[in-house]
């Protein structure tokens, strides 16, 4: 009897032996099994853009721009830049150079900064139809670009100040829109403007500075000056032609708003040229939509114009319209 109860208890406990043998196993099979642990990670962020001579028309080898787009998804309020040089000479590396592409950046906005044919190479209407066409092209291709096709503004000084004004207030005019220059289908409306001293009527700039007892020498009535070299011919010789290039010449209700800058000390550009266009615009958009501001002592191409202060404004006025 009690052998038979030893030999009973020797098998109780080698049973139990052999199921915590069976356990361990067991947890290190399904230990084994268990997926990996696998840490959140964050959505990889857009890097910035820079994108240097992408074509928006193929006419002629000067219809190129550069895009500069922030980092980000998007999609980003566009500042179209088109820089000056009395239409003959100029080039689109100019904002970049000032300090502005970094600028508008930081704010948030992707820029297109655009080179179009000058006067050495096609007569106006040339340059505005390629303002035009890099606009269109730039909504064709919005989505790639992260862009906003709905709040695209326009930014020039000098000849730029002209083309710039020339797009916001000729939206749909089917003689400078160049069409055959591809994306006929998009428009090229523009949001907002900003002029920084653009000549408007050719045909007075020589007067203005002779009403205004400016010691500037002024010779654009010159059959060599640049608005002749951009016409193809004197100016006063086609009064009517001429017309043709004036923003004041299209100005409608449906206009973007303009943000004007001129200086007092200009010799290149008489101030009287961005009152002329206030005061065409003023009583059909608005005091709310335009604006002139004189600069006080600054020269044409001043400096002051870069100043991180003044670009304040600038970004003030596209955040407000854009």
């Amino acid at each position: 009897m009690k052998l038979k109860t030893f030999l009973a208890l020797i098998a109780v406990l080698a049973f139990s032996a052999c199921g915590n043998n069976n356990t361990g196993e067991s947890n290190n099979d399904n230990n084994s099994d268990s997926p990996p642990s696998v840490e959140a990670q964050a959505p990889t962020e857009v890097p910035a853009q820079t994108l240097k001579d992408l074509s928006y028309a193929t006419v002629s080898s000067a219809e190129k721009l550069d895009l500069y787009v922030p980092a980000g998804t998007g999609p980003f309020p566009v500042v179209i830049y088109v820089h000056g040089g009395g239409f003959v000479h100029g080039d689109k590396s100019q904002p970049f150079k000032q300090g502005i592409v970094d600028r508008m950046i930081q704010e948030g906005y992707a820029v297109a900064s655009v080179n179009y044919r000058l006067s050495g190479e096609a007569l106006f209407p040339a340059g505005i139809q390629d303002i035009k066409a890099s606009v269109r092209w730039l909504r064709a291709n919005s989505q790639q670009y992260r862009l906003d096709p709905k709040r695209f503004s326009a930014w020039g000084d000098s000849a730029g100040g002209n083309l710039v004004s020339l797009l916001g207030t000729s939206c749909g005019d089917a003689n400078l829109e160049g069409a055959d220059l591809g994306n006929a289908e998009q428009s090229s409306c523009v949001q907002a403007v900003i002029d920084w001293y653009g000549p408007n009527d050719f045909l007075q700039m020589d007067q203005e500075f002779i009403d205004s007892g400016s010691t500037c020498s002024s010779s654009h009535n010159s059959p060599n000056s640049p608005e002749s070299n951009y016409m193809g011919f004197p100016i006063q010789d086609d009064p009517v032609a001429v017309e043709k290039a004036n923003p004041i010449t299209y100005i409608s209700s449906g206009d973007p708003t303009f943000f004007i800058q001129h200086g007092t000390a200009d010799c290149k550009v008489p101030p009287q040229q961005s009152q002329l266009l206030y005061d065409a615009l003023l009583p059909v958009l608005g005091a709310g939509k335009v604006t002139l501001t004189y600069m006080d002592g600054w020269e044409h191409g001043d400096p002051r114009f870069i100043t991180p202060e003044n670009l304040g404004l600038v970004v003030e006025f596209l955040n407000q319209h854009l």
